[in-house]
């Protein structure tokens, strides 16, 4: 049996768990119809302003779409955001204060958020972190690589005034929040503390379920347009969602108190913003039957997988667990040498900033660092992970691991 026939067969055993992926898609693509239809989205909404960016009616009305979709109060959608971690930075330093304190939830963040934190980077990212600005965190440790809401409920307290809860489990090996854990956790906190601000890191998880943060009981979410949300032709940029008051308080940081969410020219992106936001579910979920897909074939082939094919998933992320750095790193050459762009290039493991060990990343993206498109990158570390996510769509990841396949037998 050839390489295209085990494939085949992988698909034709997956159509329970890819019937499913098709139901939280059509219902997620309806969603984003009825905000474009429901806010009168017209092509004059395609056209920005120039200067301080002041009556753009496009960004307001793409606020609004964007406000609707993830059951917010309001929202803020950007290309100034530089990357998710910004993203993440304005909504921290926004809404806390010299001695508030801050808890992450599962476990240490990953690697970038610690040092915006404070408990991770050189002497001079720390002296710029939350805890330099005198805000006090702490973690609730994992337990078996899960969320210990035991501990967590001993921990919450009046005087937390927020709680981060990282959807996506980042460089580790615990399980990504779902939905309903996240709601599990907000409950917790507001039971102990109505006032705690429950901030969700929203990256990789929009549109993979049927629900989001906000409808759960979060009361802030953030996310990167170069991720699930932009659809995979959104440039830059990010998004945050929900409460008015945090998000204007998110805005202040971003731009300056008496500006928030008024000012700042949008360089002709709105299109591409609107038009990625109605492509996202369709996109995300090629992406996660690719995942899905992938998980099937290396547990096939003996690997360790997480989440498992079968498993519901909360994220567009695969891992792949290799326990040794050369599977690791030619994994990473192999998913290189099939993307469309740089699909010459060989990638090496380096040192990138806001992480402590060597990375491999492959990522021959239209967009770069877009983890929408099929890439695979993980740290130098044991066990030797392979983070594969996205694929803009499910035929390209498909024909990616028919080759790998097709690799491994010569």
């Amino acid at each position: 049996m050839n390489n295209r026939q085990t494939i085949k067969l992988a698909e034709k055993s997956l159509e329970k768990e890819f019937e499913y992926i098709n139901d939280i898609r059509d219902f997620n693509q309806n969603k984003v119809l009825e905000a474009f239809v429901d806010n009168k989205v017209a092509p004059e909404h395609f056209y920005t302003v120039s200067g301080y960016g002041h009556d753009d009616l496009g960004r307001e009305v793409l606020d609004k779409v964007f406000a609707q979709v993830f059951k917010a109060e309001k929202a803020i959608v950007r290309v100034h955001f530089a990357s998710g971690t910004h993203t993440l930075a304005c909504c921290l330093f926004g809404n806390l204060r010299p001695g508030n304190k801050l808890i992450s939830v599962a476990g240490a963040p990953y690697d970038t958020m610690q040092e915006v934190i404070g408990t991770a980077g050189d002497e001079t990212t720390k002296e710029d972190s939350l805890i330099a600005h005198g805000v006090q965190y702490d973690e609730v440790p994992l337990k078996n690589d899960k969320v210990d809401f035991d501990k967590l409920n001993e921990m919450i307290d009046k005087s937390i005034t927020m709680v981060l809860i990282q959807r996506s489990k980042g460089y580790s090996t615990r399980q990504s929040l779902s939905i309903e854990t996240i709601g599990k956790i907000c409950s917790i906190v507001k039971s102990k503390n109505p006032n705690c601000i429950c901030f969700v890191d929203n990256c990789y998880g929009e549109f993979v379920e049927d629900k989001e943060p906000l409808e759960v009981g979060a009361d802030l979410i953030a996310g990167s347009l170069i991720k699930n949300p932009g659809g995979g032709i959104v440039e830059a940029g990010g998004y945050i969602a929900g409460k008015s008051r945090y998000v204007d308080k998110a805005a202040n940081r971003l731009t300056a108190p008496g500006i928030g969410c008024e000012g700042g020219a949008m360089f002709n992106q709105h299109r591409l913003m609107f038009q990625g936001l109605f492509m996202a579910p369709s996109v995300v979920s090629d992406a996660v039957k690719g995942a899905v897909l992938a998980a099937k074939i290396f547990e096939d082939l003996g690997f360790n997988t997480a989440p498992k094919y079968n498993e519901k998933r909360t994220d567009i992320i695969q891992n792949i667990i290799f326990e040794k750095p050369d599977p690791l790193e030619e994994f990473c050459r192999t998913i290189q040498s099939l993307s469309p762009i740089n699909g010459y290039v060989t990638p090496i493991p380096e040192y990138i900033p806001g992480y402590e060990d060597q990375v491999i990343m492959a990522g021959g993206t239209f967009i770069e660092g877009s983890t929408i498109e099929l890439s695979a990158d993980g740290p130098m570390r044991a066990p030797y992970v392979a983070y594969m996510q996205g694929g803009l769509n499910y035929a390209h990841v498909k024909i990616a691991l028919t080759k790998f396949l097709d690799k491994i037998v010569k």
